[in-house]
C-alpha cells in the first residue's frame, strides 16, 4: 500500500475530469497527472528514494503536485509553517537533513535568510508570480523542470506501506522543532477512512482553505484524489475570496479552523452569496460552542461536523458525525452533539484514562486524557526516539487532551492538560469558559486562561475580540458568564484586543498569550 494507489484510482476512472482549480488555471486528472509525471521523472534525475525535500508554498496546484511526485518517487516532503520564521525555518531544514527546497516566490526573502546556513539545501526549485532571484543556491525555475521530463511515463517507485511518507515539523516556535514521521500507511489509511467516514464521491468538490503544510487541510490532497473528488485552491484567508469562491465553483465540501469561519460569519457580504452545492462544513483545530454551530447551519445552508486529531496521527481520531438513532434529538441536543470531539474514527482506537490507565466513567462529568492507537498513529519523531518514546507508550499515543466520554462514547475535550486552570482548588475548563463567551452577540473571539493570583494561585482571564462596531463592558461579559456558570468559573478580569495571535495553522495561540500573564512569575504555576 502506498499513495500511488489514490493517484492512479483518479487516472484511470476520471482522466476527463475537472481535478484541479487555481485561479483561471484548470486541470483534468489526466493534464495534472501529466504534470506529476513529469515532476517526478525530474526528481528521481536527481535525488534518491528516501531523500528530504522541503516546500515553503501557499495553496495551489503547483503544491498538491510536489505532494504526488514526492509520493510515487519515495521522495519524503517536509511541508513548512511559512509563517514561521527565517530562523526557525533554517532550524528545519538542518534538522530534516532537506536536499532541496521548493520555493514559492512570495516568500524567497524568508529564504535568502534561512539559506547560508542551511547546508544541506543543494537546490532551489522556484515558481510563483514572480522571479526568484540568486539566494546563494543554484535555482532552477518549476516549469523549466517540467518541459524538461515532458512526455515521460509516471514512475512507480519501490514504495512500501512502512517507507516514510511525509516529515511535519510541529512545535517549531517554542523548543527543539519536532518532525513527525508519518509512513505511506498512515497517510493512505487516514485518506481511505476519510472517503469512508465523510462519504466523499467523484460529485463533491473540495476547496483548500486551511493551509496545506498543515495536516488539518493536507489530508485531503489524498482522500479528495481517491474518491475522483475536484481540488479548488484560495492560496491565502481572505473572507471575500473564500466566500465568492465557495459560491462560483459550487463547493460541496470543506474544512477551517473556526477562527476562518468566525470571520466569514460575521462578513458583511455573507449574504450576498448562495451555497447552494455546500453539504458540510468541518472545523478543527480548537474547540468550537453550539452557538457557532448554529449559525454555521443557518447562514451556509449545510450540516456541520468537527473532527479532532494531531500531526502525529495523520490526523484523523474522532468525528462528531452522530449516530442513525441520535438525528432525531431535539435541534439544540443535536447542535450540542455536533459541536463535541466526537466519536472514534474508523480507523483509531481511542479512550479516555485515568492517571493510572483505566478509562474514566462514560458520565459526561470525569475527566481523562486522551490516548490513542491503530494505524493512522506516526511512526515517531524524527532523530528523536526519547521524545518518541515519552509520546508512545505501549503503543499509545498520550495527546495531553483531557476530556469527558457521554453515554453513547462521543469524546468531549475539556482543556489541554498543561493549560487547566486551578483556582481556589477549582479545576475550570477553559473551553467551557469560552463557549459561554462565544454565546454573547458581541463576541467575535476570546481565549480563556489562567492568570497569577495571589489569593486563588489563579484566576480566571478572558481576552475578547469584539465584532466589529459592537461594544461590551467588562462587568457585562463577566456577568454574562456568571449567569451561565458557576461564579468561580467566570472570568474575574477581562482584556479587550483588536486580535489575537494565531498559529501557522490559524488556532488562537494560547499559549503565547498566557506567557505575557506570566513573564513576571518565576514559577508557571501558581
Amino acid at each position: 500500500m502506498n499513495l500511488y494507489l489514490s493517484l492512479n484510482k483518479a487516472l484511470t476512472q476520471w482522466p476527463k475530469s475537472e481535478a484541479l482549480v487555481d485561479g483561471k488555471k484548470r486541470f483534468t486528472y489526466e493534464q495534472f497527472g501529466a504534470r506529476v509525471s513529469a515532476l517526478a521523472n525530474y526528481l528521481l534525475a536527481g535525488f534518491e528514494k528516501g531523500a528530504v525535500v522541503a516546500v515553503l508554498a501557499p495553496n495551489c496546484h503547483e503544491l498538491m503536485e510536489i505532494y504526488y511526485a514526492c509520493a510515487v518517487t519515495g521522495i519524503v516532503l517536509n511541508p513548512i509553517n511559512y509563517r514561521l520564521s527565517a530562523a526557525e525555518v533554517e532550524t528545519i531544514l538542518n534538522d530534516s537533513e532537506a536536499v532541496a527546497l521548493f520555493l514559492h516566490s512570495d516568500f524567497q526573502e524568508c529564504a535568502s535568510k534561512s539559506m547560508p546556513k542551511a547546508a544541506s539545501v543543494k537546490q532551489i526549485i522556484a515558481f510563483g508570480s514572480k522571479q526568484v532571484g540568486n539566494i546563494g543556491v543554484p535555482t532552477v525555475e518549476f516549469e523549466k523542470c517540467l518541459s524538461e521530463q515532458e512526455g515521460k511515463q509516471l514512475p512507480i517507485g519501490d514504495v512500501g506501506m512502512e517507507d516514510l511518507a511525509q516529515l511535519y515539523y510541529t512545535s517549531g516556535t517554542t523548543g527543539r522543532a519536532k518532525g513527525v514521521m508519518l509512513s505511506h500507511k498512515n497517510v493512505c489509511i487516514n485518506a481511505l477512512g476519510a472517503v469512508t467516514e465523510l462519504n466523499l464521491t467523484d460529485r463533491d468538490t473540495w476547496m483548500h482553505i486551511g493551509p496545506m503544510f498543515h495536516l488539518a487541510d493536507a489530508w485531503s490532497i489524498f482522500a479528495i484524489t481517491w474518491a475522483g473528488g475536484k481540488h479548488v485552491f484560495v492560496p491565502y484567508f481572505k473572507s471575500d475570496d473564500v466566500l465568492r469562491i465557495l459560491s462560483e465553483e459550487q463547493v460541496t465540501i470543506t474544512a477551517m479552523v473556526p477562527t476562518m469561519v468566525n470571520t466569514l460569519l460575521t462578513d458583511p457580504d455573507l449574504k450576498k452569496f448562495k451555497f447552494p452545492k455546500l453539504r458540510m462544513m468541518m472545523t478543527a483545530g480548537s474547540p468550537i460552542a453550539p452557538e457557532q454551530v448554529k449559525k454555521i447551519v443557518q447562514e451556509f445552508g449545510c450540516d456541520y461536523m468537527q473532527f479532532y486529531g494531531m500531526t502525529e496521527t495523520s490526523p484523523f481520531l474522532t468525528l462528531s458525525a452522530p449516530k442513525a438513532h441520535l438525528m432525531s434529538l431535539p435541534e439544540d441536543k443535536l447542535l450540542e452533539l455536533k459541536s463535541k470531539t466526537g466519536r472514534p474514527f474508523i480507523a483509531a482506537e481511542v479512550k479516555v484514562v485515568r492517571e493510572d490507565g483505566d478509562e474514566v466513567d462514560h458520565n459526561d462529568t470525569e475527566v481523562g486524557e486522551i490516548i490513542a492507537r491503530g494505524p493512522v498513529v506516526f511512526q515517531g519523531y524524527w532523530k528523536q526516539p526519547e521524545t518518541t518514546a515519552e509520546t508512545l507508550i505501549d503503543g499509545w499515543i498520550h495527546t495531553g487532551d483531557m476530556a469527558v466520554v457521554d453515554s453513547e462514547g462521543y469524546i468531549n475535550i475539556c482543556d489541554r492538560k498543561k493549560d487547566m486552570i486551578i483556582t481556589g482548588g477549582e479545576n475550570v475548563y477553559s473551553t467551557e469558559v469560552e463557549y459561554a463567551l462565544y454565546e454573547h452577540a458581541s463576541v467575535l473571539e476570546c481565549a480563556v486562561l489562567g492568570v497569577p493570583d495571589q489569593k486563588w494561585g489563579e484566576a480566571v482571564k478572558a481576552v475578547v475580540v469584539l465584532k466589529e462596531g459592537q461594544q461590551c463592558e467588562e462587568a457585562e461579559l463577566i456577568e454574562f458568564v456568571r449567569a451561565k456558570l458557576g461564579r468561580y468559573k467566570a472570568p474575574r478580569s477581562i482584556d479587550f484586543e483588536k486580535e489575537l495571535p494565531k498559529t501557522g495553522s490559524g488556532k488562537i495561540f494560547k499559549k503565547g498569550l498566557r506567557e505575557k500573564y506570566w513573564a513576571a512569575s518565576a514559577r508557571k504555576v501558581n
